[in-house]
C-alpha cells in the first residue's frame, strides 16, 4: 500500500504522458458539459423560479426526477441513439469525447434547473416589486434575476463541474473508455485496478480527489459570500 503510493506520487511528480493525457480528456470532457449544462440550465431555471403558469408543477416535478436519472440509464440512452442503428449515427458520436459530454449535459442540465429553480424562488419574491416599478418584461426581470443569483449560479456551476468529473457509468457507455481517446479518470482507475496496476490508479484518485477538495472549498467559500 506505502509503496504504491509512493510510485503514484512520482508518476504525478514525473509528468507521466499516458497519466496527464486521461487527466487532459477529463477535464475537457468535464468543462465543456459543465458550461454547456450552465447556459442551458440557468435562464431556464430562473423563469421557472420566477413565473407561475399551468404546468410549472409538472415541469418542476420533472425536473427532479430528472435529477436522479440513473447514469447507466442515460448511458444506455445515448448509445442506442448514437450506435449503428439509431436515430444519430450520422453524426459518429459514438465513442468519441462530444458523445461523452451529450451524455454529461442529459445528466447535469437537471441538476442545475432544480438548483436554479430553489434559488430564484426564494430570491424573486423581494425583487418582484423593483422590477414592476422600473417597467421590466419577463425577460429584463429574470436578467436581472439572474444577476442577483450570481453567487447561486457559480456555486452552481462548481457543483455541476465536480458531478461531471465524478461520473462513470454513462462516460463509460458512451465513450468506451478508449485509451489515448475517451479514458477519463474514473474509468481509467477502474481498469487499472482490474489489471492490478495500483500505483497508476492511486496516482488518478489523488488527482481526482485534490480537484474535489478544491472545488469544496471553493462553493463553501462562495456560499459565505450568499445573502441569507
Amino acid at each position: 500500500m506505502s509503496s504504491a503510493f509512493r510510485e503514484a506520487i512520482q508518476l504525478i511528480l514525473s509528468g507521466n504522458s499516458t497519466l496527464f493525457n486521461i487527466i487532459g480528456v477529463t477535464m475537457r470532457m468535464s468543462l465543456a458539459s459543465s458550461l454547456l449544462a450552465l447556459l442551458m440550465g440557468v435562464p431556464l431555471g430562473a423563469l421557472l423560479g420566477c413565473s407561475k403558469f399551468p404546468g410549472k408543477k409538472a415541469i418542476v416535478i420533472l425536473t427532479r426526477t430528472m435529477i436522479g436519472l440513473p447514469p447507466v440509464v442515460c448511458g444506455l440512452l445515448c448509445y442506442l441513439m448514437f450506435c449503428g442503428v439509431g436515430p444519430l449515427r450520422h453524426l459518429h458520436l459514438l465513442y468519441t469525447v462530444n458523445g461523452m459530454i451529450i451524455a454529461q449535459v442529459i445528466l447535469i442540465t437537471p441538476i442545475v434547473i432544480g438548483l436554479l429553480e430553489s434559488f430564484s424562488a426564494g430570491v424573486y419574491p423581494a425583487l418582484r416589486d423593483s422590477a414592476r416599478g422600473m417597467g421590466f418584461r419577463k425577460g429584463k426581470t429574470v436578467l436581472l434575476l439572474m444577476n442577483e443569483c450570481r453567487y447561486s449560479i457559480l456555486t452552481t456551476y462548481l457543483l455541476a463541474l465536480a458531478r461531471a468529473l465524478a461520473e462513470v457509468g454513462a462516460v463509460s457507455m458512451v465513450g468506451g473508455a478508449i485509451v489515448h481517446k475517451t479514458n477519463i479518470m474514473t474509468t481509467a482507475i477502474m481498469a487499472y485496478t482490474n489489471m492490478g496496476q495500483f500505483q497508476n490508479g492511486m496516482a488518478l484518485g489523488i488527482v481526482l480527489i485534490l480537484l474535489a477538495l478544491v472545488l469544496t472549498t471553493v462553493v463553501s467559500l462562495l456560499q459565505k459570500e450568499i445573502p441569507q
